[in-house]
């Protein structure tokens, strides 16, 4: 052990391993992370002298601060994210494969001495609430004090988590380094078999918050199968009714769908004489395990939101404009003059000049060489916040036995073929549903505009190990369940035949909620069709809302000709898992295609 090694801990598993990357990394100092208020104020005035973060207005914008990253280094890097497992089919057609060996091979040889310079941060953090059965240890190891400020924000950091960890002495072992934040040297590395992260030439928050989507989703998704529980991309919200009886739903959407607008909506005009209240439980991640009582009970294990700032506006999120007013980190946004922040879509009038995201100088109606506006802040442009900010975070929050799940919702953007809600038959046509999810592609992403997407259950990137297998861990809960959740899928984008959207979204979301929930409690019947069932047109409370006439009905609307068609893409899709994707997906498929032929 070095000189400067003092641990504050007796944890020999945990000495042992901060050693060993200690001499891997060489690093001038190690600050072991407590999570007290003096040592975050600490590290925020180090990272303002050095530049990584830029002091805001602290009378407009109290405790907030803006971090710019590398030009190349603005958003998740999935062609360089590998899952390293000993068997390349375990990893599965949904990831990119690197066998163990070489992938430490290939990383030491970037980390070694990477540190030199440098102080190495170790952090003791709890996903989910401390000492809960819900929650999973990690020590993450970096050398960015923009890491360490963003892991008090978004998990539960320091002393508790390190104590906790005394008493159970299992944990994932979380190692980054921005090193020279050379994308031709970056690796995001999960060896789900060891409990092991490796990230390396990153500074990007989804690349380097080694608890966010690395530990919490790919890595928790592996141990969840194991320990037989689910690790899901999902928001986690409740709906109160005026009686004080909460129901919680959990949702699962791909991007650019308004998960965390749904997370945290307000009820719109036409129901408030009804009393609904919002509770947010989480926006991005839930964690779900069978009670002793056979039902889903959910906790989120973060402790704050990782959110994209364009688009975010009192409009779309109301409640995330109040969150983000202290105590955030932004990361890529416009600074304007008064030391305040601005991003495309963001409230008020856009400002006539400000530094942009790349530290440039920015004047209104810029635009570059080929004519096209240039951009105050990246599209990909993000905020860091504690969940307590948010008026309408749930007090069960840091509940250690979590929320229980009435109703599990999937959805994607469908401009034409999906119906504006639909419920699954039981849990394994349910499961059919979230494994055929799918979004078409927007202007916003990579690829052609239209293109359906494959995602299942939105965790295509996520999903830590062979989805086959994800696919059957899904239908063997259902089993062990004596009372699973409904299953539901919502589609908020369908289009008329002007291409207008045929439904306004947003608050009114909470019409086809509050129909969701009359359906987990048996109070409504339903229309029978070939793809699940769907409410009758009387049976959506539309008080207060004016839809063109005809509107219900085309959101309702489902031609068999069209999910013919889908299901070709569908069947491409499950061949790529061959012997691995369960028999009971291709027998709903089969039955599936024969409700819809008959139909036709």
């Amino acid at each position: 052990m070095s000189e400067k090694t003092k641990h504050p801990t007796n944890n020999k598993k945990l000495i042992d391993w901060v050693n060993k990357m200690e001499r891997i990394c060489k690093p001038d100092d190690i600050v072991w992370i407590d999570g007290s208020e003096a040592q975050k104020k600490q590290l925020e005035k180090e990272a303002l002298s050095t530049g990584e973060l830029i002091q805001l207005n602290q009378e407009k914008l109290p405790g907030c601060f803006l971090h710019r990253t590398a030009l190349d280094d603005v958003a998740r890097t999935e062609h360089l994210t590998y899952i390293c497992t000993k068997k390349k089919r375990d990893a599965g057609p949904n990831n990119n494969w690197m066998a163990p060996a070489t992938a430490y091979r290939k990383a030491k040889a970037i980390f070694d001495g990477a540190m030199r310079g440098r102080t190495m941060y170790v952090i003791p953090f709890s996903m989910g609430p401390v000492g809960s059965q819900f929650s999973k240890i990690g020590v993450e190891i970096t050398d960015s004090r923009y890491v360490v400020l963003n892991m008090l924000i978004m998990t539960r950091a320091g002393v508790a988590a390190l104590r906790q960890l005394e008493k159970q002495d299992h944990f994932t072992k979380c190692l980054h380094s921005k090193a020279e934040l050379d994308i031709n040297k970056r690796l995001i590395l999960h060896f789900p078999e060891e409990n092991t992260i490796w990230s390396v030439s990153s500074g990007y928050g989804g690349n380097a918050l080694l608890g966010k989507k690395c530990l919490s989703l790919r890595i928790a998704s592996f141990l969840a199968r194991k320990e037989r529980w689910l690790a899901e991309h999902m928001l986690i919200m409740g709906i109160e009714e005026p009686n004080g009886h909460i129901e919680y739903i959990t949702a699962a959407f791909p991007s650019a769908c308004g998960k965390t607008n749904l997370a945290m909506l307000l009820p719109p005009e036409g129901l408030k004489v009804k009393g609904y209240r919002i509770w947010t439980v989480g926006d991005d991640i839930a964690w779900m395990r069978v009670d002793s009582d056979g039902t889903l009970w959910a906790v989120n294990p973060e402790a704050g939101y990782f959110g994209v700032a364009p688009g975010t506006n009192s409009h779309a999120n109301p409640n995330m404009v109040e969150t983000i007013k202290k105590n955030t980190i932004y990361t890529n946004v416009l600074l304007k003059k008064d030391g305040t922040v601005w991003w495309e879509g963001a409230d008020g009038e856009v400002p006539e000049e400000g530094i942009d995201w790349q530290g440039r100088p920015w004047k209104k109606g810029m635009v570059d060489v080929s004519g096209k506006p240039v951009l105050a802040a990246h599209p990909n442009s993000r905020f860091t916040t504690p969940i307590s900010n948010c008026p309408t975070t749930s007090f069960r929050v840091e509940q250690h036995h979590g929320v229980p799940i009435s109703a599990i919702v999937f959805g994607g953007r469908r401009q034409y073929l999906a119906p504006l809600v639909f419920e699954a038959f039981n849990w394994q046509h349910g499961v059919f549903v979230g494994a055929t999810m799918a979004s078409e592609r927007t202007a916003a992403q990579m690829g052609q505009v239209g293109e359906v997407r494959r995602d299942p259950m939105a965790m295509l990137p996520f999903c830590g190990y062979n989805m086959g297998y994800y696919f059957k861990h899904w239908l063997d809960m259902g089993k062990r369940m004596t009372k699973p959740p409904k299953i539901f899928h919502v589609n908020w984008f369908r289009l008329d035949e002007t291409g207008k959207f045929l439904w306004p979204g947003f608050k009114e979301n909470l019409r086809v909620l509050e129909w969701i929930l009359e359906r987990c409690n048996n109070k409504i019947d339903v229309v029978r069709t070939p793809i699940g069932f769907i409410p009758r047109p009387t049976d959506i409370d539309l008080t207060g809302l004016k839809l063109p006439d005809g509107a219900l009905d085309k959101l309702l609307e489902i031609k068999s000709k069209d999910w013919l068609e889908e299901l070709k893409g569908v069947g491409t899709f499950f061949k790529e898992f061959k012997r691995d994707l369960p028999k009971e997906l291709w027998t709903e498929y089969i039955k599936l295609s024969n409700r819809l032929k008959v139909n036709e």
